[in-house]
């Protein structure tokens, strides 16, 4: 029997359209290893909503595996030296893995390949970054044109499914218990809910994209209506990587009616990822520097209404059905998303990076890329971004989204009101004593912005 070979999983939890699982098994039996490296990532090491998806979605990962006549090894610790361990007593030398592009993997990455022969396949995107680049042969920084020249690429590869079986080696090396590893909260545990909006793993992910199919026609208008949550909810799935881009991107294809406004969320991902891999330090560093001169709230004296924004107590119930929905499920809806994040930063006036902080601890989905991206863009300090004189308007965004629905389900004491009266109980004289009045007025928040905005210009 030949040596058996490592296979280093991270984010890319499937056995379908997985590249680096088909190259170990052309060379010799498999041992599937993932690493829990706290670490490596120093700050950005996983938050506690993702872990709670990742328990799961190793639990499930482990059955697939066993169902082909295999299984899942859990190590802890720095994943170069726990992979070299797991070689020594396996009699391995070579490890398959999917390439990432967060900077902490862009590390381990070189660390692994120093020690061992690690042999890197594409597949957490459409395309890698650098694949599409200018004229002048640099990664594109505006989104437009990196999105034409994606779209000469596709469609992406026909995705390849799971083997039948993976031959196991003659020994299996130590591994961890994964209930040991304590991801799930407890006392209190408040991921109680999550279990009913999501099912962790490959299975879960391929039904959620199954259901999406019938919504696609609708998905250009719907997704910017909360209360019917016309997204896809795939964000977790393709983050944890239980399913493939390409698999998603044929998919979605093939459903009737116009898919292309979700395929270019697709390449919004694809983006994204290039983004921090130009710039490694997009989720710490303004990717413009003129936003270093910014004259934030010192979180001092931000305190009160950053807990407030935490808890969706901030008086403006388009924000505060956001947040608590947020905490609820671990995921909030995309329009809605905007809506909470530019509150943060231009109602506020606190720092984008305090935002992304939270989110990153508490959305199951909390990606380094989009997360990173998404919050500069909407601060207007990202390399192609909004600009920071446009403020939402979370009292005329409610409305014209037709949120009072989406009000009423997570913001309870405001249900008995009518549609007009929902989206700003204050100025209808309508608010309860149980909701808390508006932190700050828009206008005021607004010549605050602006007039903060303006200091850093001069």
């Amino acid at each position: 029997m030949p040596d058996p070979v490592i296979l280093w999983l991270r984010q890319d939890l499937r056995l379908s359209d997985q590249a680096a699982l088909i190259g170990a098994l052309m060379e010799g039996p498999v041992i599937p290893v993932y690493v829990l490296d706290d670490a490596a990532p120093k700050h950005w090491k996983i938050g506690a909503a993702q872990r709670w998806w990742l328990h799961y979605s190793l639990k499930s990962l482990d059955e697939s595996l066993r169902a082909k006549g295999s299984r899942l090894i859990l190590r802890r610790g720095d994943c170069a030296q726990e992979l070299q361990l797991v070689a020594q007593e396996t009699g391995s030398r070579r490890v398959h893995a999917l390439s990432h592009y967060e900077p902490w993997w862009r590390n381990a990455e070189r660390a692994v390949a120093k020690e061992l022969d690690l042999q890197l396949h594409d597949g957490m995107l459409l395309l890698p970054p650098g694949c599409v680049q200018t004229s002048g042969g640099s990664p594109y920084q505006i989104y437009t044109p990196f999105a034409r020249a994606t779209m000469l690429h596709m469609p992406p590869h026909e995705p390849q499914p799971a083997p039948s079986h993976i031959d196991a080696p003659l020994k299996w090396p130590a591994g961890d218990s994964l209930d040991g590893w304590g991801l799930l909260p407890a006392n209190p545990d408040w991921a109680a809910a999550f279990g009913k909006d999501w099912t962790p793993g490959e299975k879960g992910a391929r039904q959620n994209v199954a259901s999406f199919l019938d919504e696609v026609r609708d998905y250009d208008v719907a997704r910017n209506l909360p209360s019917i949550e016309g997204t896809s909810r795939l964000s977790p799935h393709l983050h944890f990587g239980e399913v493939s881009p390409a698999y998603v991107w044929h998919r979605v294809s093939s459903a009737s009616g116009d898919a292309m406004t979700f395929l270019k969320e697709m390449i919004w991902r694809d983006y994204a990822h290039t983004q921090i891999w130009a710039l490694p330090t997009y989720g710490s560093q303004n990717a413009r520097p003129d936003f270093d001169r910014m004259p934030w709230r010192d979180l001092r004296e931000a305190k009160a209404d950053f807990a407030a924004w935490k808890k969706g107590r901030t008086g403006y119930p388009i924000v505060d059905a956001g947040m608590r929905q947020l905490w609820t499920t671990g995921w909030m809806h995309n329009r809605v998303r905007m809506i909470a994040a530019s509150f943060l930063i231009k109602h506020l006036l606190i720092d984008w990076r305090h935002g992304a902080r939270w989110f990153w601890d508490t959305l199951v989905d909390a990606n380094y890329a989009n997360n990173s991206v998404n919050w500069q863009w909407v601060a207007g300090s990202g390399v192609d971004a909004n600009l920071f004189t446009r403020i939402m308007a979370p009292l005329t965004q409610s409305p014209k989204f037709d949120a009072a629905d989406y009000i009423r389900h997570w913001v309870p004491e405001l249900g008995h009101l009518d549609d007009k009266a929902i989206h700003d109980p204050d100025s209808h004289h309508a608010r309860p004593s149980a909701y808390p009045p508006k932190r700050i007025g828009h206008r005021e928040a607004r010549e605050r912005a602006l007039a903060a905005y303006r200091q850093s210009r001069n």
